[in-house]
């Protein structure tokens, strides 16, 4: 818009010959004030004019001079259009986004408060001590950990990603995840799987249950949600889409039947649901998630204690690793998970495990790489403690595979990653050094796709080629590893 659109316009006079009385008396009124103002300037006495031309004179040159000196206060304008465009498709455009200059600074706000202690707990909160007393107790006295969550707030944020190893390349790279993720939600609210992107899920049904909370994981782990952050319509819109698909029971996936999507998707639908409660306390959000942890519960195998693919029968330490997530996302938001659950879910590890290190996908199967991850997370969130010899034997096997681009297997990395960074220290160090160039370096810099992770091409992803995950699903776990330096906080570090 330019300049001149904001100046006042000059009322215009009436034309000659008109025969309107008002113009006619607003013509003679704006003469005789010309009149007045030219008899003024002849008998103003020359000191007074003389004044008023140094004053201009001193105005003009003080505003020379400031304009030389001004420099960039660090403060950043951001202007959104209220009503969402359509995709774009100039590729050209999209070059901009998320781009990390070399010596790009994090700003945050000028008003919040520093924060020296990211970690330092509220005082008007019950200080509890983190760790329990025994190796394998659960805690079964709930302590608070919405604290959990405190990471993704602006005023800990640069702190954390500071302290844990990201820096400006992982943030502009999530920039242009979150960038490529508003790009492909659909008119009504969702994702998709399967596209309209390149390389999305072949095979089987879409699962846009799943699609929508991931994306939603994504947006919320880098702290926007459907009341605030540049990204909150994105939020708001797929919250809305999510609760329409909800049933009364609580269940998110409302095909049901015999799928081996229900369960996942249910799981991921429960997380999304309870960050964004924990996140915001927004009482219209507390009932849907109160129902999701409800169905989990109601759904939890009784014999074995965990999940597969249909309510209560069977279990494995996929599904079960994503439930457990959810349990744990319900607990951060203050929500009420019995023991007997989590007491069940630690006696399901127990059977897939040959010395508490080592997991297996069922019981009776061989322990993998991928599994052993899952279930030492489940372990740390279910209070196992730091210096708890079988978890030091499990994260010390993860610490001799650490992420390589040609093994490529981004549901293993994204669960080691939670779990190294958990464990904090060396083994953070190491995995967070292999893991984090390499994800940025290996996004898509260009084109339609910029800003996602193509599962395919030369070192195509392990899960993909099963028919499963796709662009979106390999770029969402790939984000929520470039914001663990924020997402989570580290849950051995956090005094409660």
């Amino acid at each position: 818009m330019p300049l001149s659109a904001n100046l006042p316009r000059p009322i215009p006079l009436p034309a000659a010959g008109t025969t309107d009385p008002t113009k006619i008396r607003l013509r003679h009124e704006e003469r005789e004030e010309d009149e007045q103002f030219k008899v003024v300037a002849r008998n103003a006495p020359p000191w007074l004019i003389s004044c008023l031309v140094h004053l201009t004179l001193v105005v003009v040159l003080g505003l020379w001079y400031i304009s030389g000196q001004r420099k960039f206060s660090g403060v950043v304008l951001d202007v959104y259009a209220e009503d969402a465009g359509e995709q774009l498709l100039d590729v050209t455009s999209l070059d901009s986004i998320g781009q990390a200059q070399p010596d790009e600074a994090l700003l945050t706000p000028d008003n919040l408060e520093k924060v020296e202690d990211p970690f330092a707990p509220d005082p008007s909160l019950p200080t509890l001590a983190l760790e329990t007393s025994e190796p394998s107790a659960i805690p079964l006295d709930k302590p608070h950990i919405s604290l959990a969550l405190a990471g993704r707030e602006p005023g800990t944020k640069a702190t954390l990603l500071g302290k844990y190893g990201g820096n400006p390349d992982t943030e502009a790279a999530v920039g242009r995840a979150l960038a490529w993720l508003k790009l492909q939600q659909r008119k009504d609210g969702s994702w998709s799987l399967k596209g309209p992107y390149r390389s999305g899920a072949v095979g089987g049904r879409d699962v846009p249950e799943s699609a929508t909370a991931m994306a939603l994981l994504a947006f919320q782990g880098a702290g926007h949600t459907h009341l605030k952050g540049e990204y909150k319509k994105q939020v708001a819109d797929g919250r809305k889409w999510l609760l329409y698909h909800q049933g009364s029971d609580g269940n998110f996936f409302q095909e049901g039947g015999a799928s081996n999507h229900w369960f996942y998707a249910h799981g991921q639908c429960t997380i999304a649901l309870c960050e964004l409660y924990g996140m915001t306390k927004d009482p219209e959000l507390k009932r849907p998630a109160e129902l999701a942890i409800k169905y989990c519960i109601d759904t939890q195998e009784p014999e074995l204690g965990g999940w597969r693919y249909m309510p209560r029968s069977d279990s494995d330490t996929s599904v079960t690793g994503w439930i457990v997530m959810a349990l744990q996302s319900a607990r951060m938001a203050g929500l009420d998970v019995p023991s007997p659950v989590l007491e069940k879910i630690g006696g399901y590890l127990d059977k897939v495990t040959p010395d508490g290190s080592r997991y297996g996908y069922q019981v009776d199967m061989d322990p993998t790489l991928t599994m052993t991850a899952e279930a030492l997370l489940c372990r740390q969130y279910l209070g196992w403690r730091r210096d708890d010899p079988r978890l030091i034997h499990g994260v010390e096997l993860l610490s001799q595979n650490l992420p390589r681009y040609e093994d490529r297997d981004v549901y293993y990395w994204y669960y080691g990653t939670q779990v190294m960074h958990h464990m904090e220290g060396k083994y953070w160090t190491a995995w967070n050094g292999a893991l984090r160039d390499m994800l940025v370096s290996h996004q898509e810099q260009t084109g339609l796709e910029k800003g996602s992770w193509d599962p395919l091409g030369e070192h195509p992803d392990r899960w993909p080629n099963l028919g499963q995950g796709g662009r979106l699903y390999t770029t969402c776990l790939s984000v929520y590893m470039l914001e663990v330096y924020y997402r989570h906080l580290p849950i051995y570090g956090v005094k409660r």
